[in-house]
């Protein structure tokens, strides 16, 4: 510190922590806070890593909670129908079809793998979705998937299929870049726990799909990553790689993490189905930390029962895992909806709110399935106050960054980029940020009083605060392609403030997805609705019209 605080100054401090004090109040800060500068200054000589975490955790549990009964855990007995000659068609199948094909004889995995590959040659070059590609360890693996089926070793449904890992998971010898610059040459000596568990389970690693930078929209080194749908526009964020791979059929599926919107926006911006597992479920070894009380792992696929499939295969707390939680996972593909209750918000399907056509037509498909539908109320509070909890976290993770100025290597530099984020996070105050941790957990009490009445909730993506709500008390989500809507000829506005335009553009006819959230825990109850409100839609199967 040069020179003494004085009054002056906490009247122009006052300003920024938007808080007035007396000229006397002034006089007594300007005595005392000398040492408190001192103190913030001394800590921060001391520099954490990446995996360092806070001693306060989060956990979404309330003091009653009662963890969900097991239940069956089957997948849909379908017959895949013969093997089509055209490459496409095998690309674009989802899980369950590939999976069978694979288990028959029809399909092997190193051909399915070099479809894949020949694909990303293709296209990646105008998506931006892949970081890094890895064919010679794809087909290694590929190799080994189909040894082992040989042999009569049966690993489940994931065995022989290939995948994307967003890149912020580390992976072996392969550089894991977080999307932004100070990193992109950083390659791990280890494997992330959920691409181990995919190893296991004989999964096939393509590669690593792109992210925008530190997790935040869909801008990095390499570009800015593509909707499938309307190269004009971006894929929507953060993992806007593993979502434009799955929907220009690049991979089989792909894994993606969700802070803040982060599965479930790409999802919708490029017609995937996004699944949001409850927090501290899957692993998060080896994952770039971003926010430890918000972030979770779950998988991007191209329909309901894939993700199913490959949160199967991530389930499950490690031991030693701070914020792991280990619960039991279920899903019944024969059970049925009788007496499910389904709660939604109607102001989230009005015009006023930004609903679509497409969103209120998902309601009424899902009224047509028998079950019972509530109107749900939630109660008046300062949710949007809640990000800064998102902020201040994000801010401390990547202190580094900013005190040693690397933050200026990133691409993005606007005024809802990180870098600035960052900075004006250093002006939040302590005590507001545990005020704000008060208001979070009202917030969950409020949740956990709406699914005591309901089993689950219904409502477009980002027109009612339960994107937020649900991501800060941990609560699932599945997000899934209901319709299509016309773009305009504007990209439509992603989460993280990008620039508006890719580049000029005509109307474009796009998909459009619905929501819907769960009970802590209790992802097979979501995902068999998820299931049967995909099959009444009928629109998952439409594919982009990209040329190879």
């Amino acid at each position: 510190m040069t020179g003494k605080i004085k009054a002056a100054d906490i009247a122009a401090a006052e300003v920024l922590a938007g808080v007035r004090y007396t000229e006397g109040e002034r006089a007594l800060i300007a005595e005392g806070i000398e040492a408190q500068i001192l103190s913030a200054a001394a800590r921060r000589k001391l520099s954490f890593d990446n995996a360092d975490l806070p001693a306060l955790r989060f956990d979404p549990r309330l003091g009653d909670f009662s963890m969900p009964a097991p239940g069956l855990l089957r997948f849909s007995d379908i017959d895949p129908g013969p093997l089509p000659e055209d490459p496409e068609d095998i690309a674009f199948a989802p899980v369950p079809v590939l999976a069978a094909w694979l288990a028959r004889g029809a399909l092997t995995s190193r051909a399915l793998t070099e479809i894949y590959l020949a694909r990303i040659e293709a296209l990646n070059p105008r998506l931006f979705c892949f970081a890094a590609v890895t064919p010679h360890r794809a087909l290694a693996e590929a190799d080994r998937a189909d040894q082992l089926r040989a042999a009569g070793t049966d690993l489940g449904p994931l065995q022989g299929i290939p995948y994307a890992v967003k890149d912020l998971f580390d992976t072996e010898g392969i550089a894991t870049g977080w999307g932004a610059e100070p990193f992109r040459d950083c390659i791990p000596d280890s494997n992330a726990a959920v691409v181990e568990r995919l190893h296991e389970a004989g999964a096939v690693l393509l590669g690593k799909s792109s992210l925008g930078a530190l997790a935040m929209g869909d801008v990095w080194y390499g570009g800015t990553t593509r909707n499938p749908w309307n190269l004009n526009e971006g894929s929507g964020g953060s993992s806007a790689g593993s979502a434009s791979a799955v929907a220009a059929g690049l991979c089989g599926f792909a894994i993606g993490t969700e802070t803040m919107g982060s599965i479930t926006n790409p999802s919708q911006r490029c017609g995937a189905t996004g699944l949001r597992p409850s927090f501290g479920r899957v692993p998060r070894r080896g994952a770039m930390v971003l926010c430890p009380s918000l972030d979770k792992i779950g998988p991007i696929c191209r329909g309901v029962e894939d993700t199913a499939m490959v949160l199967a295969a991530l389930n499950g707390a490690e031991p030693g895992d701070r914020d792991g939680i280990d619960a039991p996972f279920g899903y019944d593909a024969g059970a049925g909806l009788e007496g499910l209750r389904l709660g939604y918000l109607p102001a989230a399907f009005e015009d006023a709110a930004g609903a679509t056509d497409v969103d209120r037509a998902a309601l009424e498909a899902a009224r047509g399935l028998g079950v019972t539908l509530k109107e749900i109320r939630l109660p008046d509070l300062p949710y949007g106050a809640l990000m800064e909890i998102l902020s201040a976290e994000a801010a401390a993770i990547f202190e580094d960054l900013t005190q040693s100025d690397a933050d200026d290597l990133l691409t993005r530099q606007d005024v809802g980029a990180w870098p600035n984020r960052f900075r004006m996070a250093r002006f939040l105050s302590a005590v507001d940020h545990v005020q704000l941790d008060r208001l979070r957990f009202r917030v969950m009490q409020a949740m956990d009083a709406v699914f005591r009445d309901v089993d689950a909730v219904i409502g477009p993506f980002n027109t009612s605060p339960m994107l937020l709500i649900t991501n800060m008390t941990g609560h699932p989500c599945l997000h899934l392609r209901a319709g299509f809507v016309q773009s305009g000829t504007r990209p439509r506005n992603t989460l993280g403030a990008q620039s508006p335009m890719i580049a000029p553009g005509t109307p474009y006819r796009v998909p459009h997805g619905i929501s819907l959230w769960g009970r802590l825990f209790d992802e097979g109850t979501i995902l068999g609705l998820g299931r049967a409100l995909e099959a009444r839609l009928g629109v998952a199967a439409e594919r982009p019209g990209l040329p190879d």
